[in-house]
């Protein structure tokens, strides 16, 4: 298991999760392998996905950061873990979830919308929240809440595209999270498409970070 601490840096250096979703396992990989083939190196494999379990078996000997979304209870989010998970993502904060993460130091990153939920969070030891569904956000939202809760880092997920990705990278984002574009591209267009827009998303965040 990695140090909860290099997790989080790793998360940092990515700037770009690939948030997989597929109809079925099979999608679920090849996304996986295109986005990772493309030069995202951190993936969050939804719990929405049909045996779920057989994706995280594929994938988790690669040299990737991977993660589970979509975790909705502790259950779930044990069974992640123990998957090869080494970081959690749900779409709303779940306080149980927060207690068993710390117990094995595997990094929560809850979905966060208000003060309120941010606060609760930060109370429960997540240095990171996910901003979910940042499309009904602007960037400077972030601005917004560092003032009161200058410590809280966000990561928005939930209509990122290559458009805006670097208004909020540039707004504070510690990273952002994109999905429904890549199971797109690969759905129209096969695994080559899906590469080909991830490689996409690394240039563009290049632009921002200079590297």
């Amino acid at each position: 298991m990695l140090p909860k601490y290099f997790v989080y840096q790793q998360l940092l250096e990515a700037k770009v999760v690939a948030v997989v979703r597929g109809q079925n396992s099979h999608e679920a990989i090849q996304v996986s392998k295109a986005a990772i083939s493309g030069g995202i190196n951190a993936i969050e494999l939804t719990y929405t996905t049909p045996e779920v379990e057989d994706v995280f078996k594929e994938l988790r000997h690669m040299d990737v950061l991977l993660g589970a979304g979509s975790v909705m209870d502790t259950e779930t989010a044990r069974h992640a873990i123990l998957s090869g998970a080494t970081f959690i993502v749900s779409s709303h904060f779940v306080k149980d979830i927060a207690s068993l993460c710390n117990l094995y130091s595997v990094p929560y990153l809850p979905g966060c919308m208000s003060i309120s939920d941010m606060a609760s969070a930060l109370e429960a030891g997540c240095d990171v929240m996910k901003l979910f569904p940042a499309i009904t956000f602007d960037p400077s939202f972030i601005k917004s809440v560092n003032g009161p809760l200058p410590n809280v880092r966000l990561m928005p997920t939930g209509g990122i595209s290559l458009n805006n990705m670097n208004d909020w990278l540039s707004a504070g984002a510690v990273a952002v999270g994109v999905g429904s574009e890549l199971t797109k591209a690969y759905q129209k267009g096969g695994y080559e498409a899906a590469v080909s827009l991830s490689r996409d998303y690394v240039s563009k965040k290049s632009e921002y970070t200079g590297v």
